[in-house]
């Protein structure tokens, strides 16, 4: 495992660390003993991070994370999420007295004395440009709940925004080969300023594992089926934004990356990890093979300045014009 300094907070996280939104729910059947059995495996090849929200299963992943990592709390690092309990467009969501309550209350399901990095999650841009909850995170580390605190955003904008704060120490971003505009400013502000960069989504809801085909039906309670036009949140967060099928056709060109390289999900892993401003990527899991997919990206052959200007061109001139929703 190779590992890399959030930011500049001193911690240094493996490079490909986990998200676990799949373990709690919302893409599909879960299966608990099969989530523990994938988190104990990733651990055990030295994944040292990772990152969940209060939202996720209700709160369940959080749960499931707290026994993953009983007796080695201070070994691995855990972020967590907090606002979309409540309405994000609404100041009192992230009010001291409602943001310490959600503090709280994950770290009662972590089963932590302190969260190490709590991000903001993707809250309203107006929240952000209002600047208060900063105010309200400051104090919350002054009473030691959290160590860190960051933001995942859904825009560029917004991750500007927060670069204007100095105690923000982190950014969580959408960002892969089908959605390269942060390439063009945020990363580089980000790096410059000594903000840690999490990278979701890498794989674009699954969309870069080059596995679908465009009859492909997801079951009724994961978000590829119910939220593929942004039904339910932000479009973005769903194939980076583009439709099934369009994002089906385009991962079928962008197939050559896995020519000398074990696989179409290792490649697309592997160009993120080659911008040397990324902290780590968090892609998602259910099983231990998905895990183990995932790590082999740690020993994928790297992008050449020739293939990286091809993926560039790519994005630029097929991809970017049918990505939907602000980004």
């Amino acid at each position: 495992m190779n590992y890399r300094e959030l930011g500049n907070t001193g911690i240094m996280i493996s490079e490909v660390s986990f998200g676990t939104w799949a373990i709690g729910g919302s893409w599909g059947s879960t299966n608990d003993t099969e989530a523990l059995k994938s988190l104990q495996y990733a651990m055990d090849q030295g994944v040292n991070f990772f990152d969940t929200a209060d939202v996720y299963g209700d709160g369940h992943s959080e749960e499931l994370l707290a026994k993953a990592t009983k007796g080695k709390e201070d070994q691995i690092y855990i972020a967590t999420k907090f606002c979309r309990q409540g309405d994000i467009f609404d100041p009192q969501t992230y009010s001291y007295e409602t943001v310490s309550r959600y503090a709280e209350d994950s770290l009662r399901r972590l089963n932590r004395e302190a969260i190490d990095l709590y991000q903001i999650h993707c809250p309203a841009t107006e929240i952000l440009k209002d600047g208060s909850v900063f105010e309200v995170l400051d104090r919350l580390k002054k009473e030691g709940k959290i160590r860190h605190y960051g933001v995942s955003v859904e825009t560029v904008e917004e991750g500007l925004i927060c670069l204007e704060h100095q105690n923000v120490k982190s950014l969580q971003v959408i960002f892969n080969m089908f959605r390269q505009k942060p390439l063009e400013k945020l990363i580089p502000e980000a790096y410059q300023k000594g903000v840690g960069l999490l990278v979701r989504l890498p794989l674009a809801s699954g969309l870069l594992t080059g596995k679908f085909t465009t009859n492909h039906v997801f079951e009724a309670d994961d978000h590829r089926r119910f939220n593929e036009n942004g039904e339910a949140f932000n479009v973005g967060e769903t194939f980076a934004g583009l439709g099934f099928r369009k994002g089906v056709e385009l991962a079928d060109e962008l197939k050559w990356i896995a020519d000398g390289r074990k696989s179409m999900a290792s490649a697309a892993l592997r160009w993120i990890l080659d911008q040397k401003e990324i902290t780590c990527i968090i892609p998602g899991f259910k099983n231990v093979k998905q895990v183990e997919d995932n790590l082999s990206a740690l020993d994928t052959k790297p992008f050449s300045i020739e293939e990286q200007k091809e993926i560039q061109r790519f994005y630029q001139e097929k991809v970017k014009d049918f990505v939907r929703g602000p980004y």
